[in-house]
């Protein structure tokens, strides 16, 4: 891979730096330097944890398979020609993100790791690197499933990370935004405001807005929801919150 496999790792430290800035220039809820720095350091030592993870194990594993994908040329989206394979791989890759999501959610097993990401009661840009191992090392094995269904290369799966991972950061991230911009593009991909209402504590918001980057999903599903304006979301996981199923 020449050292691609670490542009998205690149892309997320340089965007995570920026967004950063941004959010003491122009935060959604106004928070002290202090606990800023506090929070971060917390949320970037789980990242660093789970890149090394990434890139020592679950790298060289989907390098792998999309080797005999491409020997093989099996797949879905094999049936099509360039440019339709990539941008049908990838739109489909976002639905089959969706489906993981809401599975992690739903089945026991799965929520005990990524109620670990729940449980930030302070959402800004580092929640993004707020994941269990125990979660990632799952969604790895995931991906060495439905990629051979799909017929995705690890290079097409690395181009829907450079798209995916600037809009996760974006919408972890405690940034305001007018009323407008935010309506707009949330027609398209998933904003702040569509996000926070995925991290409250109120089981019915909690179980809505699975969408990594696309809104799409959440419409076709009928989970999407929104909140009146000026609502504050209390993030993190209420005590009361039953468990999930499994």
């Amino acid at each position: 891979m020449n050292g691609l496999e670490q542009v998205p790792l690149l892309i997320s430290a340089v965007g995570a730096a920026l967004l950063l800035v941004l959010e003491q220039l122009i935060p959604d809820v106004e928070r002290r330097w202090q606990e800023v720095a506090r929070h971060g350091a917390q949320n970037i030592g789980v990242g660093v944890l789970n890149g090394t993870l990434l890139a020592l194990l679950a790298a060289p594993l989907l390098t792998g398979v999309s080797i005999w994908i491409d020997r093989t040329e099996i797949g879905l989206v094999r049936t099509f020609g360039e440019p339709w394979r990539t941008g049908i791989g990838l739109v489909l890759f976002d639905g089959w993100m969706y489906l993981w999501h809401r599975a992690n959610h739903r089945i026991g097993l799965l929520w005990r790791f990524h109620r670990l990401h729940h449980l930030d009661a302070a959402m800004d840009v580092t929640t993004t690197f707020r994941f269990h191992p125990g979660e990632i090392a799952l969604s790895t094995a995931a991906r060495l499933v439905i990629m051979p269904l799909l017929g995705l290369t690890v290079q097409q799966l690395l181009f829907y990370e450079l798209v995916m991972f600037p809009i996760i950061l974006f919408h972890h991230s405690n940034l305001r935004l007018s009323k407008r911009v935010d309506w707009l593009l949330r027609w398209l991909i998933v904003t702040p405001t569509v996000h926070r209402v995925h991290h409250s504590w109120v089981k019915i918001e909690t179980e809505s807005n699975f969408g990594s980057v696309l809104t799409v999903w959440d419409r076709l599903a009928g989970t999407i929801r929104s909140l009146p304006d000026g609502t504050r979301v209390r993030f993190g996981l209420s005590e009361e919150k039953p468990p999930a199923i499994g």
